[in-house]
């Protein structure tokens, strides 16, 4: 079985009150991998509750691609034992033209390899514009990763990306290798959820304008998202789940998706 792990934006709330107590009940619900976000802010702390826990960060978001000293995000990420820094959002009017598309693969070939030297590797992750923005009838995220270089990778949002528009399987398939990472997350995936998203995932609260649109995400296998098939398309990547928003208790959203992935992801 792949390696299961949980975005802790999810938990942001509970984060933002008490870091080291949501952490710990990450690891109570069975949780054994965690994907932080906005790590290099509070270094120490997650560095305190991952040695608390026991847990491992394979994976974690920072923006990179426009910080103005990238080193110090790969310096936090190789103290905290993250091995995979993911950049979680290029807003989406920079992803309009095939220039943009080069543009933005260009950068993160460059911190591919600035990463390597730390012994990192590094990517991106994607929300739904990258597909429902086209060149030519194609969706952006396509010259997007035909200019990556073969070392730089890929965590693919399945949600997003069938929000999008797209057919999960068939992108992740088409991509191989190159996804080390899956965001899996369930719930309607059509309607004016395709047009909100926050303006930075590195925010610690979501607007309550926009909450309403991300409460109707659900747990792993209760949505509209084709999770079984997702799945079987990326056998060897990491199953991290993810809440943009929960209706209810997000931390029992994280233990059915747990529950729901260590019975079905065979």
């Amino acid at each position: 079985m792949s390696l299961i792990s949980v975005q802790l934006y999810s938990l942001r709330d509970a984060i933002a009150e008490d870091l080291d107590a949501a952490v710990a009940r990450v690891r109570e619900i069975g949780y054994e991998h965690v994907e932080p976000y906005a790590f290099v802010d509070r270094v120490a702390d997650f560095e305190r509750a991952l040695a608390a826990t026991g847990l491992k960060a394979p994976s974690g978001h920072a923006a990179v691609i426009d910080a103005p000293d990238p080193d110090v995000v790969f310096e936090a990420a190789a103290r905290l034992g993250i091995g995979i820094v993911i950049d979680p959002f290029v807003p989406t009017e920079r992803w309009q033209t095939a220039d943009d598309a080069r543009r933005i693969a260009d950068r993160v070939n460059e911190l591919t390899t600035r990463a390597a030297a730390h012994g990192l590797r590094f990517g991106y992750h994607n929300h739904q514009w990258e597909f429902t923005n086209r060149v030519d009838g194609r969706p952006v995220f396509e010259l997007f990763a035909e200019h990556l270089a073969p070392e730089a990778v890929l965590e693919v949002d399945t949600f997003w990306a069938t929000v999008g528009g797209a057919d999960a399987p068939a992108v992740l398939r088409s991509l191989g290798d190159r996804v080390v990472a899956i965001h899996v997350k369930d719930g309607q995936v059509s309607g004016d959820i395709a047009s909100v998203l926050p303006s930075s995932e590195s925010a610690l609260v979501v607007p309550d304008a926009l909450r309403a649109a991300f409460e109707n995400q659900t747990p792993a296998g209760q949505g509209d998202v084709d999770v079984p098939s997702i799945l079987a398309a990326a056998p060897e990547a990491i199953r991290v789940v993810e809440f943009d928003a929960y209706g209810g208790d997000v931390f029992e959203g994280i233990a059915e998706s747990l529950a729901w992935l260590e019975e079905n992801d065979r």
